[in-house]
């Protein structure tokens, strides 16, 4: 859009012509924004200070003048503009006219916001699962010395309801580990093809003793939903909090609203939301008819403990679980709310075609399986090491321990008998866990192998891992889970 600007003795007037398009821009006709001070007078009050002071200068000066700002759109809306401007002399040098152009770039900033925002989650979320990964190995440390102690203690002491408080305690923080990792999309996913339907049904049966007689709950599920590839207790847990979310935003009561239906998101919608490619999608939708939020507190609302709940209310890693279990997932999820107008919260989960091919390998036995093989323990953090070799050793087996990668391989060399297995965590100093693997079964073709680690994602992929999840041990680990899990590798054909 196209403009000019009368200017005479050093002043400028308002606008003198204006091309027709300004009604396609903005919403004004030509004839409505002439002369006056229309132009200052719709630029958004926090940007104005910052468009006209350095105007005038600057035009004076260099002859031209460039913003971005905030414009009142006609409708009441403020887009971003992009205005430039130049100042034409007369003969004498003197300023005669100036003749400037404005530009939509809301997309732009919308795009640019899109990706700022991304990055600072990236970050936080890089810094949440280092920080629940160092915890894991700590935890599990915690756990397995509760149990061996619960094994000494006699029941009804107050030492056994110490150690059983110390339990319960390292159990709630790894819950909340767990949810830290799933905001920094680094647990352990098991996928399966399923039917979203079957995931909300599920949910919904739960929720009368999650939000209580005063709301109402609705449901909308289309029929013949397409199938979508995710791991299901991770989506009953996403419907759960956004469920919890609502009811918190209603404490009067009102209506809690879950839809699931198939969409199509065309190129216009991705080159609009940079996180997402064009295709078909399974929607699931969660809508409340509570307080609503503002734009400041949008803007932040998957960030790990940020809550607007008052203090020892609540974590804030309800709606961060959401974000990194759907991220995780590979779909991408928006929030539309306004204040006194409710919430609804939109998660897109990618169509799937093809059956799933993972199996469940996360149940174990409640007893601790036995055995008598020789195991290559293989962890760099000492006391996860004498932990996870002590409860080996008091279930028979015969350990080697290893505090990285190169100390496990020269103890291999040097062992005379066999080594039946090697449990190894998956990133350690100097040598992964992968790599130790592969060397030694270059050596002793058919070993054994279990890893470990607490986290999964870029840092197990990256090490070569979670080829099947049949050989991956989960930390924080309990006495029973270390036991079964070595059992079931050494029993595998």
């Amino acid at each position: 859009m196209l403009f000019t600007l009368h200017a005479e003795n050093g002043q400028f007037g308002g606008i003198n012509w204006i091309s027709p398009n300004i009604e396609t821009l903005l919403g004004y006709r030509a004839g409505e924004v002439l002369g006056g001070d229309w132009f200052l007078g719709n630029i958004h009050p926090e940007d104005r200070e910052a468009v006209v002071n350095p105007f005038f200068t600057e035009i004076v000066r260099n002859n031209y003048f460039s913003a971005e700002y905030r414009f009142r759109h006609k409708d009441g809306s403020h887009r971003w503009i992009r205005g430039e401007i130049r100042l034409l002399r007369n003969a004498a040098g003197q300023p005669a006219e100036a003749i400037g152009s404005l530009a939509d770039i809301t997309q732009r900033k919308q795009l640019e916001d899109q990706f700022r925002q991304a990055q600072k989650m990236e970050v936080v979320g890089h810094l949440a699962g280092g920080i629940a990964h160092d915890f894991n190995n700590v935890l599990a440390v915690i756990l397995g010395c509760c149990q061996f102690l619960e094994n000494d203690v006699a029941v009804g002491g107050e030492s056994r309801e110490l150690v059983e408080e110390i339990y319960k305690a390292a159990n709630r923080a790894a819950s909340l580990t767990k949810q830290l990792l799933a905001f920094s999309r680094q647990q352990i996913l098991r996928p399966m093809l399923l039917n979203l339907n079957e995931v909300v049904t599920e949910a919904v049966a739960m929720l009368d003793r999650l939000i209580g007689e005063d709301i109402t709950v609705k449901t909308s599920l289309q029929s013949r939903l397409w199938p979508v590839k995710v791991d299901g207790g991770q989506m009953n847990q996403v419907i759960m909090n956004l469920a919890v979310n609502a009811r918190d935003a209603m404490p009067q009561g009102g209506t809690l609203t879950i839809e699931t239906s198939n969409v199509e998101l065309d190129e216009t919608y991705a080159q609009s939301h940079r996180e997402v490619t064009a295709g078909s999608y399974v929607m699931l939708v969660v809508s409340d008819t509570g307080s609503g939020m503002d734009e400041q507190t949008k803007s932040r609302i998957f960030e790990p403990f940020f809550t607007t709940k008052e203090t020892g209310k609540g974590t804030g890693l309800g709606l961060a679980t959401v974000f990194g279990i759907v991220k995780q997932s590979e779909g991408h999820v928006t929030v539309d709310s306004e204040l006194g107008t409710g919430t609804t919260f939109k998660v897109y989960l990618p169509r799937h075609e093809t059956a799933a091919t993972s199996e469940d390998a996360t149940k174990v036995s409640t007893s601790a399986p036995r055995g008598t093989e020789t195991i290559l323990v293989a962890e760099d953090e000492e006391m996860l090491l004498k932990l996870a070799s002590r409860i080996l050793s008091s279930q028979g087996y015969a350990v080697l321990q290893a505090g990285d990668g190169e100390e496990a391989l020269q103890m291999y060399r040097a062992h005379a008998g066999p080594i039946h297995l090697l449990l190894a965590d998956v990133v350690m100093p100097k040598m992964s866990g992968r790599q130790l693997y592969d060397q030694l079964s270059a050596i002793q073709p058919g070993l054994k192998v279990l890893f470990m680690s607490g986290y999964t994602d870029d840092a197990v992929l990256r090490h070569g891992v979670l080829e099947s999840t049949t050989n991956f041990l989960e930390k924080p680990f309990t006495y029973a889970a270390l036991s079964t899990c070595v059992r079931r590798a050494l029993d595998a054909m």
